[in-house]
């Protein structure tokens, strides 16, 4: 298995990173500990000690570890929800990034683990996770679409992008303006009704799991795990190939999904090409997660692209968000036609971060197979 770090693509990043972190967990796996010293990864485990028992078990023991203390936290800082607001979010942000490295792991190393305890925990995890992801998410959406409309419908020639974005020709560009000044109040209107909505039943939907029977079932195991890892029977997991051999299957599959990619000479209003991504964004993680199991710590040269394709699913689910709104019955002819101007500003950040995607992947190959 290659290292990401030894790699790199012959194109530097230019200029600024579109777009701001406001995805679900875009800010949760931006910095993944400290970056390790030259060397310092390879000599954290050596090849003999790369077994389930020395490297894996307290890996998740320490994740385990981890999430209990997030959960603790959380606790104690939910209520009141003016004092502990804050605090509480970046307790559930950690609570949240900390079941993604046991979901992960378990499904990558699945084979040197009792399978069925694997599997069971980890579907669980990805339900919690992403119940506790959604109020995130749903007030994310809502700053960055904002920030877009504020953006968009200034006396600068922002406008006149998104005007010829949706086709209209230069002559129309200060009518298309005037139009986007009169309904950009309006649409961030609209999006502020629905989106605070969806958050509003998602904050209820997450204590209410958090409440949960199924919930206190979860916190149990992952409190078992944080004393106990339940292997494999038998001699499975006490020779390095049992995980060496899992992580580099990891890393095929997302070598496989990023050369599979659109080119970048592609439609950018191509919304059928989102999955492709998004799954890539998914194996990256799985990857991610695997270096720090095998390598004993993060991996920098991956974090850029990392959140590159965190910002392109925001930026996915902000055009999604805007395309849904202006499908609202009976708005106002200036209302959709802001909410249309947003989307294809969206799409065009979309674009964007692949751009920094492309630029800051650091396996080249991968980008260049036919």
């Amino acid at each position: 298995m290659r290292r990401p770090d030894q790699q790199t693509t012959t194109r530097p990043t230019t200029g600024p990173t579109p777009g701001t972190g406001t995805g679900a967990d875009a800010d949760a796996d931006a910095t993944v500990g400290a970056p390790p010293g030259k060397g310092e990864d390879q000599d954290r485990h050596p090849a003999g000690d790369l077994t389930t028992e020395a490297v894996l078990a307290p890996y998740l023991r320490g994740q385990a570890a981890d999430f209990l203390r997030s959960l603790r936290l959380h606790h104690e800082h939910s209520a009141p929800a003016d004092a502990g607001g804050h605090d509480a979010a970046a307790a559930t942000r950690a609570l949240r990034r900390a079941a993604r490295r046991i979901s992960g792991s378990l499904h990558t190393f699945r084979a040197a683990l009792d399978p069925h305890w694997a599997d069971q925990l980890r579907a669980e995890l990805a339900w919690l996770s992403g119940v506790l992801a959604r109020e995130h998410a749903y007030a994310g959406r809502l700053t960055r679409l904002v920030e877009a409309l504020h953006q968009l419908s200034g006396p600068a020639l922002p406008a006149a992008r998104g005007a010829r974005a949706a086709g209209e020709t230069s002559a129309s560009d200060a009518q298309g303006r005037a139009a986007l000044g009169v309904g950009a109040a309006r649409a961030g209107a609209l999006l502020e009704r629905r989106l605070t909505l969806a958050r509003t039943r998602s904050h209820s939907a997450a204590l209410q799991a958090l409440g949960s029977s199924r919930f206190h079932a979860v916190a149990d195991a992952v409190a078992l795990l944080a004393s106990d890892v339940p292997l494999a029977p038998g001699t499975t997991g006490r020779t390095p190939e049992a995980l060496l051999e899992p992580a580099e299957r990891a890393e095929q599959r997302l070598l496989a999904a990023v050369a599979a990619l659109p080119p970048a000479d592609t439609e950018p209003y191509n919304e059928a090409q989102d999955a492709a991504w998004h799954q890539a964004r998914l194996l990256l993680r799985l990857h991610r997660y695997a270096l720090e199991v095998v390598l004993g710590a993060a991996a920098p040269a991956l974090a850029s692209c990392g959140h590159a394709l965190d910002l392109h699913r925001d930026a996915v689910e902000a055009a999604a968000a805007a395309a849904a709104a202006a499908r609202t019955p009976r708005i106002a002819p200036a209302t959709a036609y802001a909410l249309g101007v947003l989307h294809a500003d969206q799409r065009h950040e979309v674009e964007a971060a692949r751009a920094v995607f492309r630029e800051t992947w650091p396996y080249a190959t991968a980008l260049t197979a036919p």
